[in-house]
């Protein structure tokens, strides 16, 4: 891991460690508004495992799970790995929904499994004094991570240019959904919906792999 990318790692997982602590396991406590948008974003990654029940999913950036919540409420089966930087999240993971044949858990963003479909929800978005630019290649790097942990396909959300300019803050990160669309389709192939139509200044990125689809460009340094 570059030194770069240690520094934000470490930022987060003190900022994240300190919500959990702070707001127990509660969309507060993974930084959220509330629970109704906390679960808007979570259902919007619900179009990549349409007709696949028993899919299998990675949860990268877990927070306390609540992800699996959604999944099991929905009727999906298929088995879940929450992954997290923060070891407390971790913990309050397992005291909130258990461990067990379809539900593991991982401290780090880096687990030795790969599941069907890969997805993170909100870990792109505070920088948390991270450089811009610095922050630009994280997250870059990241989303070929979760290319590669998800075999058939992956889901990250990231807030929007198209939000108000005077409403930005200045340490969170904005993506243009147009540009972000043109990466995807240019690094993982076409199948790459954009969604930005659920009422919240975001958007997320759906991207299926095809069978014919050629391993990631690398990102430059």
């Amino acid at each position: 891991m570059s030194g770069a990318s240690d520094q934000i790692h470490s930022a987060v997982r003190d900022y994240y460690t300190a919500a959990i602590e702070r707001h127990g396991p509660t969309a507060k406590g993974v930084d959220w508004k509330d629970d109704a948008s906390h679960r808007l974003r979570h259902e919007q990654f619900l179009r990549l495992l349409t007709g696949d029940p028993a899919a299998s999913v990675l949860d990268l950036g877990c927070g306390y799970g609540d992800f699996l919540r959604l999944l099991r409420d929905e009727g999906h089966a298929g088995s879940y790995l929450g992954c997290d930087l923060s070891s407390a999240m971790i913990k309050a993971a397992r005291q909130t929904f258990g461990e067990g044949p379809d539900r593991r858990w991982w401290v780090g963003d880096d687990p030795a499994d790969t599941c069907d479909f890969a997805i993170a929800s909100g870990i792109f978005n505070v920088r948390r004094g991270a450089d811009a630019s610095a922050w630009a290649r994280y997250v870059d790097t990241t989303i070929d991570k979760l290319a590669r942990l998800g075999r058939c396909g992956f889901g990250f959300n990231m807030l929007s240019m198209s939000s108000d300019p005077e409403r930005r803050r200045e340490d969170l990160h904005y993506v243009d959904p147009v540009a972000m669309l043109q990466t995807c389709l240019e690094r993982y192939g076409r199948q790459v919906a954009i969604l930005q139509d659920y009422g919240l200044w975001e958007f997320t990125v759906l991207v299926r792999h095809s069978s014919q689809r050629a391993s990631p460009k690398p990102v430059a340094p």
